[in-house]
This record gives structure tokens, C-alpha cells and sequence, in this order.
């Protein structure tokens, strides 16, 4: 029986399911299910379940506020990249707890997406202002991961043939970790950098400052490696930057780094937006998106993606970065924190933050203690022999968590929520008397009088800033919060977000992410709580996502699942790291083929790479099945270096593949590993299970199937599950609380930069599985099933479905192949799309898998009246292409080709259209109260892109 909430989660009620039934000719949606999924791997009942019965909202809700309870809020002070920060209020309420901007997709539709494009273009323009670089793009997964990205640009941008990157010894431990990791599967060696050393290197990194708060001149050290025609990779402190000399200015050809300490809440480590900037000529390595200024039909200034870097994975196995989307979400409020503060408040902030370590490390220093180093900026390493440990202790008794660098060393770290009190209570810590640190103010409050501290008093002139920044005057605008209000809505009301309407994108399933799931990714016991807090103070935490690895373990039928990757693209990464691992165990080093069907994910091929093998693809079937005898022959032909297969289930056609244990077997005879991606498991879930398949290894999207939102583009989770004999290799991580996971100890390197990743909007998914219980779940893949056959019955007369599995069914998503459209009147996929606009949709995916098709899915959450709808556009819309074949409208002027229309385009001049302005905005009498108007007409996707403005343009050039 459906629980109360899986009826409000699942749009399509009884009787609106009996309707889509009876057109498809089938008893109950179990039946319809069934007949699609081949009943060979359908899933038998367990006589137990970890996964406890549905629990109601109130009821879900409770227990969240349980487990929060165990985190202990304390004040976080041990730096290594996470700090403490103020998210201002109207932010807060304006961007991450609005749906108009965490229920939006990736901006492949620029005219749709002009509000959070220029929310991008603002945080590209913070980037380069700060880093002093020529271009930055729309944001990295993390720091860490950053820095990653950033060596593999200096490698294909260096001129040594060097194998070696050097890095520094004041590397954030965490990053260390990832570099080592990362490099290994790509044959990098990484080496110590050691100030002075001549060493034949492609590149190094400089972390600044440093971890443990050094702040130190590294323009000998980038000479020298420019010399050797490598490249220098920086690790920059952006709230630093606004008082310090910029990498660039100093000889950094690449600055990596986060933006979290602009607003962004702690959430145990994520999700947090990373930054990458590059000097100009290495533009064309950047990983990630990329946003840039084109302009529309009519000539106007408009936002689109950049073509060269929009889409590194369509480049498969000759990708450079496996990284699809990235932390949109996250750098929209990183952004607008630097819009509210500006240049002179965010100057403001950092002189504070700044004077603060000054006046600590002050007292300390008149108590006879020893400081790492002078230079600093924020973080203090102080020498206490012998009682390192009691220090933390005491501070933690206090509410305090500070940093054990090690038995001697202390490092604390303050930010800008640090008060006096707090200083206060760290020097006591010390063992300062505290009475001695604090004054008494004019009203006899009690106050440490930090603001007569001279900040950077220790850095040298040369290193501090003198480059101006964030000039452009969209950061000098919205100084009040009504401006600031207004401003975060109008990008808003320029965007089709899921609280407008479908996005029935096939591949991404945009579900709905509801209320109660997202409640508690604001309560401060979840969200201000640092990633390296002592295992003590972060219990609720830990029990949860154990609780949470547990359930979908059993769900995917694996043994093991580590929920640290932070991307759908780090899980397959990890996921084919722990195949390279297992192997290497065993004494395979040679086993490095990864085979890969031509259908799937391109993202697939670029994580194979990343991961230190060789792609070789297998043909597919005009079924869109894998082809078998293509299978054997590659598996034959490299039956002594086979490592894995990656597979999708269902298939990225859209169909279940009945031949799937065969293959899965094929691959296993053959010494093999096979990873199933889980990107389509919304069309599984309680039907069939991966590990059942015959996967050993596979990565979940959190942020499609478990309700997760897409945040405009990002953030996303990606966990990995994995069979017992793959666990040990899944992704462990140094500076965890415990090592130890339902499913074993995992040994395998990280992959993120924080042990658990996006840790803050775990709560999400599990809200939604402790929401919906075994039986929601199932329903809800049955009634997206149910939704997508529907589509494509009603469908199939007017636009042909490419694929279709036994009896003509599909599983959650249908390709629509409208080339026999174009071929007949001349329209082609993008008209289609840009025509749904006007009746008031997001189009589906254009043309992937195949060139030229839609692929459709709807999720469970649609209901009967939004498919109705959707249906009857495209219907109308193919009626139109028949007008304009039959000579009824120019080929050349028509509403197709002219979509989208905004209100400008219709009240402006004559209009000499060959059609009415009703029918170009008002296709369907019911848009006449509902109507979505994009604020730009269709964009020129070819203009000038390889000189694309992408950094804030003059207000003129909008004029």
C-alpha cells in the first residue's frame, strides 16, 4: 500500500492510471511493468527489509530532528578549507531555499536559463577579478578535485615531457590525498616541492596560503618552473585575495580553489563550489562550463554556454575531464554573496578576519608561545610541546574545535562569524587567563579590541594587494536588501525552473524534490557542522548516512556503498578506480580495456580515461541493443587485458536489454569487471536490482533517482555500491571520523575532498527513501514507467519512437526521432524545441543518444494533466511543421523557426509575420493566464565563440 506521502510524490492518482492503463491495454501498472522489465531479472521478495515502512512527513521529520540532535553545533576553527561564514538572510531565503533556483536544469536552453546564466557570468567575473587571470569557468565540484583538474591542465598545456608534478608542502592534507590518488591512475608522479630545488617537472602547485596559514612569495618558484616549460598551478584563498597580491600577478597560469567561505553553510563538506582560472591561451583546457556572451535572433546581448567547453564529454574517450555539471547552486550564492558585499565589504570582512588572527596570535606570542610563522592571514600554527592534544581538548569542552597538526601543534583557524568571546575562550584554551584578553567596552560589554591590529602584519608589502576588483557595477548596485531582493528575483522570473512546469528530459530525470525532503539542509546541526569535526561531535551525521548507505545497498543489490563521490561523474570514476585496484590486487596490472557499448554516457569513456584505461567501444544493434557478436569479438580480441565493461540499464536508448545476463556473463568468463551506470535506475528501482545483473560495481545519482535537486546544473551526489570483492577499493578518505561502513573497511583513495562529499543534502535522499518506504519506491518506477509508454503510444503516430523493447515498450524515457520531420517539412529538433518554449515547456534532451531525436522522460511525478498538456504540444506543434510543408507558412517565416517569441518581439513595429501574434504566443487558449515569456529570442549557438565575452559585460552592451 502506497504511504501518504508517495501519493503526493506521485502525480498520477488511480484513476488517472486507469485511464493511461486502458489505452495501453493493460490490468494494473505491476502488469505493465512486468511485461517491460524481462522476467529473468526481475527482483524476488526478501522476507526482511532494512528499509523501514514509509514513515509519514511528520514523521520523517521527527526522526531528522532526532538524528540532528546528535551533531554537536560547536564553533569550527580548524581551517584546512572550511570556514565558518555568514549566509546572508536574503540569500539564504532568495536562492538555496527557493525552487526557482534549486529545482532548475543545466542551461542547455539559454533562453530559458538567462537568470542563473548571469548568476554564473557574475561568478566567473569574481573569479578572474580576484585571481587575476584572464577567464574563469562556472565552478569545479570542490577544491581539491580543482587542483586535480588543475594539474591535468598543465600537463596538456606544459611544454616539458616530464613526468613529474611538484607539489607544496603546505598542501591542504586533503588535497595531498586526492593529488596522490588521482595521479597514480594516470601515470603522474608526484614529488614534494622543495623551495630552491631544480627539478625537470611539467608543473607545480602552490597552496595560498598554505594549510597551515603561510603565506609565502612564490614568484622564484614559478619562474623556475616556467623555465622548463611547465605551468603553475595555485590554490587561492578568495577572501585572502581581496587584501593579498592575486596568483596571477605572482606567475600562476592556473588558480584553483573554493568559493565556500563566501556564504556557503559548512554541511560537513559540501556541496561548496570550486573555481578554476586560467591565463590567456589555456581557455580551450578548461574543464566544466564555461558561460560567455552571444546574442539572440534580434541581435541582443544573451547568455549561452560556451560551445568548446560545454560539453567535454561528447569528446569521449579523447575527453581531458570527465566533469559533466559542477556546484551551479552553490556558485549562485557564492556569487551573490560577493554582489551584497561588494568590493568594499568584502575588503571589510577580510581586514577583520585578518586583524583577529593578529590580535590572537598577539597575546599568544606575549604568553611566550611560538607561531609557525609570521606571515598569515587567518590561520595561526602554534607550538605547544608535549600538550597539543590537552589544548584541543580543553577548547573542545569549551564548544571549540581546533586543529591537531600534530603532538606539538596547534592550528586554529578564525573566519568572519569569530567574535571575541571566542578568541577569548582559545586563548584559555592555551592556558591564558581569559579575564586578562577581553576589555570592557563603552557600554561595559566585554570586547577584544582586534580592530586596532594591523592585518597581514607579518606579509611582506610586496604581497599585498594593490589590483583593484569587482568594478563592474553589478557588485556596486544592490547594497540594500530590497535591491538585493529584487535583483535575486528577476533572474529568477527569466528562468523555467520544475516550479513552472515539466522538464521532461530523458537521461536526468527532473522528479519532484519536495518540501519536507529539503527542510533540513538549512538546520544548523546539519549545515554548520565542519567536515574534519571530531567523530564525537557529528554522531546524528554518521548514523544517518549509515543508515542511508544501507538502504540503497539493498535497493542496488550490492554489498557496499560509499556516498563520498560528489558527482555522478566521480561515482563512475570511483567506481572503475576500484575495478583498477581489485585488479592491480590480484596481480593484473595488464588488465586495463575498458569496454564501452557506442550508445553511452560520454561521460562513461572520459571516467574510463581518467581512470587509467584504454576505451574500445562495442557496436550497438539498430535495436539500440548491445550487439552481441561485436561484444564476443572485443572481448576475444583483449581476453588477456580486459578490466571492465560499462554498461547502462536500462539501456540509454530507453529500453530494458533482455540479453543483459548474457552479457554481464560474457564479461565475467572473460576475467572482467562489469559497472552498470546507474543513471536510468529510476526505471529499475523495486523492480530489479544492479547487483542482480551480474554488476559488481555501479554509481547512483542521488540527485535524479533519490529526489536530489539538479540546483540549475549542480550540486549532484553520486555514490558508489559495489559487490564485496570491490569494497575495500571504494573510496576511503584519511581524515574520515571512522574507516569502518556497513559493507567493510574502504581502502580505496578519495575522490572528494571531504570524507563524506556533499554530506549537507544527504538528508534529502534520505527523507525521501524514509518517505517513501520499499512500496513508494517501487510505485514511483512504476508509474514513471507507466508515464513514458503512455507518451510514446499517444505519440508514435505523429513522431516515430526510435526504440522499444518486447510488445513496443519503453522504461522510463522515450526517444521520438523527428529526422523524418525534418527530411518532410524542413524542421528540424532545435525548431521543436524552441517552439515548447512558447507553449510554456522545457524541451527534452536534444539529440542524445541519436542526432536529431528527443528523448522524452516524464518521471512519477508528473501528473495526468501536465503529459495531457505536453502531448498536445507537441501535437500542435507537428501540425504547424505539416503548415509550413503544405505552403502555408514560409519555410523561412514561420512559428517554428522564429521561436521563441518574447513580448517585445509581438508589440514591436508593424508586425509582417505570415502568422497572427496569437499563434506565435498564445498557441493554446490556456497559456493566456499562465504564460512563460523567455526573455531573449532564440540564441545564436555559433557566434563568435572563440571571442565570447565571459566575464561581466558592460551594462551598455544590455542597453
Amino acid at each position: 500500500m502506497t504511504g501518504a506521502f508517495a501519493q503526493r510524490h506521485i502525480g498520477t492518482d488511480a484513476a488517472a492510471q486507469r485511464t493511461m492503463l486502458d489505452a495501453l491495454g493493460y490490468a494494473d501498472v505491476d502488469a505493465l511493468v512486468k511485461a517491460a522489465v524481462p522476467a529473468s531479472i526481475h527482483v524476488q521478495p526478501r522476507a526482511t527489509s532494512d528499509i523501514p515502512p514509509a514513515a509519514t512527513e511528520a514523521e520523517a521529520l521527527a526522526e531528522l530532528r532526532a538524528l540532528a540532535a546528535q551533531n554537536r553545533v560547536a564553533r569550527p576553527m580548524i581551517g584546512l578549507g572550511y570556514y565558518d561564514t555568514f549566509t546572508p538572510s536574503v540569500i539564504a531565503r532568495n536562492v538555496l531555499e527557493n525552487p526557482s533556483w534549486y529545482t532548475a536544469y543545466t542551461p542547455y536552453q539559454p533562453e530559458i536559463s538567462q537568470g542563473r546564466l548571469e548568476a554564473l557570468i557574475n561568478f566567473q567575473t569574481m573569479v578572474t577579478d580576484l585571481t587575476g587571470l584572464a577567464t574563469a569557468n562556472a565552478s569545479m565540484l570542490d577544491e581539491s578535485t580543482a587542483v586535480v583538474e588543475g594539474m591535468l591542465v598543465a600537463r596538456r598545456g606544459s611544454k616539458s615531457a616530464s613526468n613529474v608534478f611538484l607539489v607544496d608542502a603546505d598542501t591542504l592534507p586533503q588535497t595531498k590525498e586526492l593529488l596522490e590518488h588521482r595521479a597514480a591512475a594516470v601515470g603522474i608522479e608526484v614529488r614534494e616541492l622543495v623551495d630552491g630545488e631544480q627539478v625537470d617537472a611539467f608543473g607545480a602547485f602552490v597552496q595560498y596560503p598554505g594549510a597551515s596559514g603561510r603565506v609565502w612569495d612564490f614568484t622564484e618558484v614559478a619562474a623556475a618552473v616556467h623555465a622548463q616549460g611547465g605551468l603553475v598551478v595555485v590554490a587561492a584563498d578568495l577572501l585572502a585575495l581581496t587584501l593579498l597580491r592575486s596568483p596571477g600577478a605572482l606567475g600562476a597560469d592556473v588558480a584553483v580553489g573554493t568559493t565556500q567561505r563566501f556564504g556557503v553553510p559548512l554541511g560537513f563538506g559540501g556541496p561548496h563550489a570550486g573555481y578554476m582560472a586560467v591565463r590567456a591561451g589555456l581557455e580551450r583546457q578548461l574543464p566544466g562550463r564555461l558561460v560567455g556572451v552571444s546574442q539572440d535572433a534580434a541581435g541582443q546581448p544573451a547568455y549561452r554556454l560556451s560551445l568548446q567547453t560545454r560539453e567535454q564529454h561528447i569528446r569521449r574517450e579523447k575527453a581531458t575531464s570527465n566533469i559533466c555539471t559542477a556546484q551551479v547552486l552553490l556558485a549562485v550564492m557564492a556569487s551573490m554573496y560577493a554582489v551584497y558585499h561588494g568590493p568594499d565589504g568584502l575588503r571589510a570582512i577580510a581586514t577583520e578576519v585578518a586583524q583577529k588572527a593578529q590580535a590572537l596570535a598577539a597575546r599568544l606570542r606575549e604568553y611566550g608561545l611560538a607561531l609557525a610563522t609570521d606571515a598569515f592571514f587567518d590561520t595561526l600554527r602554534v607550538t605547544v610541546p608535549g600538550t597539543a592534544r590537552r589544548v584541543v581538548e580543553r577548547a573542545r569542552e569549551r564548544g571549540y574545535q581546533l586543529h591537531l597538526a600534530d603532538e606539538a601543534t596547534v592550528g586554529v583557524a578564525v573566519d568572519e562569524t569569530t567574535t571575541a568571546d571566542d578568541l577569548a575562550a582559545v586563548a584559555w584554551a592555551f592556558g591564558l587567563p581569559e579575564a586578562e584578553f577581553l576589555g570592557a567596552g563603552e557600554q561595559g560589554e566585554r570586547v577584544l579590541a582586534f580592530d586596532g591590529a594591523t592585518p597581514l602584519a607579518g606579509i611582506p608589502s610586496s604581497l599585498h594587494r594593490v589590483e583593484e576588483f569587482l568594478t563592474h557595477p553589478v557588485f556596486n548596485t544592490h547594497r540594500s536588501e530590497t535591491a538585493m531582493m529584487r535583483y535575486l528575483k528577476t533572474l529568477a522570473d527569466r528562468d523555467y525552473a520544475l516550479d513552472r512546469g515539466m522538464i521532461p528530459l530523458g537521461s536526468c530525470t527532473m522528479k519532484l524534490n519536495a518540501a519536507t525532503e529539503m527542510a533540513a539542509v538549512s538546520w544548523p546541526e546539519f549545515s554548520r557542522v565542519h567536515p574534519f569535526a571530531p567523530e564525537a561531535d557529528v554522531h546524528g551525521y554518521l548514523a544517518m548516512i549509515e543508515q542511508l548507505e544501507v538502504w540503497l545497498a539493498e535497493v542496488t543489490g550490492y554489498d557496499a556503498v560509499s556516498l563520498q563521490p560528489n558527482a555522478g561523474s566521480q561515482g563512475e570514476l570511483a567506481g572503475l578506480l576500484a575495478i583498477r585496484g581489485y585488479h592491480r590486487a590480484n596481480g593484473d596490472v595488464a588488465r586495463d580495456v575498458c569496454l564501452i557499448p557506442s550508445s553511452a554516457h560520454g561521460t562513461n569513456a572520459a571516467s574510463a580515461v581518467l581512470a587509467g584505461m584504454r576505451v574500445v567501444v562495442v557496436a550497438c544493434d539498430e535495436a539500440g541493443n548491445v550487439d552481441l557478436d561485436d561484444l564476443r569479438a572485443k572481448i576475444a580480441a583483449h581476453a588477456d587485458t580486459l578490466s571492465a565493461l560499462m554498461i547502462t540499464y536500462p539501456s540509454t536508448h530507453g529500453v530494458y536489454e533482455h540479453d543483459v545476463l548474457e552479457i554481464t556473463q560474457a564479461v565475467h568468463d572473460a576475467g572482467g569487471q562489469v559497472y552498470v551506470d546507474g543513471a536510468n535506475l529510476n526505471a529499475l528501482l523495486g523492480y530489479a536490482r544492479f547487483g542482480d545483473l551480474g554488476g559488481d560495481v555501479s554509481h547512483l545519482n542521488l540527485h535524479k533517482t533519490f529526489a536530489i535537486p539538479h540546483g540549475g546544473g549542480g550540486p549532484g551526489v553520486g555514490p558508489v555500491a559495489a559487490k564485496a570483492h570491490l569494497a575495500p577499493y571504494l573510496p576511503g578518505h584519511r581524515m574520515a571520523q571512522r574507516a569502518d561502513h556497513p559493507g567493510g573497511v574502504f581502502e580505496g583513495g578519495a575522490v572528494s575532498a571531504a570524507p563524506y562529499g556533499s554530506a549537507s543534502i544527504l538528508p534529502i535522499s534520505w527523507a525521501y527513501m524514509r518517505m517513501m518506504g520499499l512500496d513508494g519506491l517501487r510505485d514511483a518506477t512504476a508509474a514513471a514507467v507507466l508515464s513514458a509508454n503512455y507518451i510514446a503510444l499517444r505519440l508514435r503516430e505523429h513522431y516515430p519512437v526510435l526504440y522499444a523493447g518486447e510488445g513496443g515498450l519503453v522504461a522510463h524515457e522515450c526517444i521520438l526521432d523527428l529526422r523524418p520531420l525534418r527530411e518532410a517539412t524542413g524542421v528540424t529538433v532545435d525548431d521543436v524545441a524552441k517552439r515548447l518554449i512558447d507553449y510554456g515547456f522545457h524541451a527534452p534532451t536534444m539529440s542524445f543518444p541519436v542526432a536529431g531525436t528527443l528523448m522524452v522522460e516524464p518521471t512519477e511525478s508528473e501528473d495526468l494533466g501536465e503529459i495531457e498538456r505536453f502531448i498536445e504540444a507537441m501535437i500542435a506543434i507537428k501540425a504547424e511543421a505539416l503548415a509550413v510543408a503544405a505552403g502555408e507558412w514560409p519555410a523561412d517565416d514561420n512559428p517554428l523557426v522564429n521561436a521563441p517569441h518574447t513580448a517585445v518581439s509581438v508589440i514591436e513595429g508593424d508586425w509582417a509575420h505570415s502568422y497572427s501574434r496569437e499563434t506565435a504566443v498564445y498557441p493554446v487558449r490556456s497559456l493566456v493566464r499562465t504564460k512563460y515569456w523567455p526573455p531573449v529570442r532564440r540564441i545564436d549557438q555559433a557566434y563568435g565563440d572563440r571571442n565570447l565575452v565571459c566575464a561581466c559585460p558592460p551594462p551598455e552592451a544590455f542597453a
